[in-house]
């Protein structure tokens, strides 16, 4: 592991905090207002956490110092990733066209359909359906339209992937 995610705390043992997802260098941070809200929501809950660490019975104990360091590590980069956060506005989308935001429904050549949402690297969840923008999926989609066919690379070959369903969120809308 290198020494780069490391902190050696008083008793030499490695304080591990664990990284967000990397974003590429020179890619903008986009999010969708619900990512952002979802990063901010996580400020709030890391914020008490720290004081809650910090406030505890027993401050000098090496165990809360070593939780507060890594509280503090954590709180650092989220604050660091919402200071780069470049909000996307569904609304302001093509409405034709795959773009950030967007919510795609395709078929795979044995007919099956699977539904994704194109949205920022901290909002990604593919157990949800929710890829990142940046993932070779979403790469391969964005600019598509309706009944168009997008071409992505997988581990077992290319498959090709028709677009039969585009929609963006609307502002208000419940989150999925």
């Amino acid at each position: 592991m290198s020494k780069a995610f490391t902190k050696d705390d008083d008793q030499g043992e490695p304080l591990v905090v664990p990284r967000r997802a990397p974003l590429p260098a020179g890619v903008p941070n986009y999010v969708t207002p619900r990512g952002l809200a979802a990063l901010r929501a996580e400020l709030v809950a890391l914020t008490a956490e720290l004081l809650h660490v910090r406030t505890g019975d027993t401050p000098s104990d090496p165990e809360r110092s070593r939780a507060a360091a890594a509280v503090s590590e954590r709180l650092a980069e989220l604050e660091a990733r919402i200071g780069s956060a470049e909000l996307v506005a569904p609304a302001e989308q093509p409405p034709n066209e795959v773009r950030f935001g967007a919510r795609v429904t395709v078929r795979n050549p044995a007919g099956a359909l699977r539904t994704y949402q194109i949205v920022g690297v901290d909002e990604a969840n593919a157990s949800e359906g929710r890829i990142a923008f940046v993932a070779p999926l979403a790469r391969a989609l964005l600019g598509k339209r309706t009944g168009e066919a997008a071409l992505v690379r997988t581990p077992q070959g290319e498959e090709e992937l028709e677009l039969v369903r585009l929609e963006y969120e609307t502002p208000g809308a419940d989150e999925r």
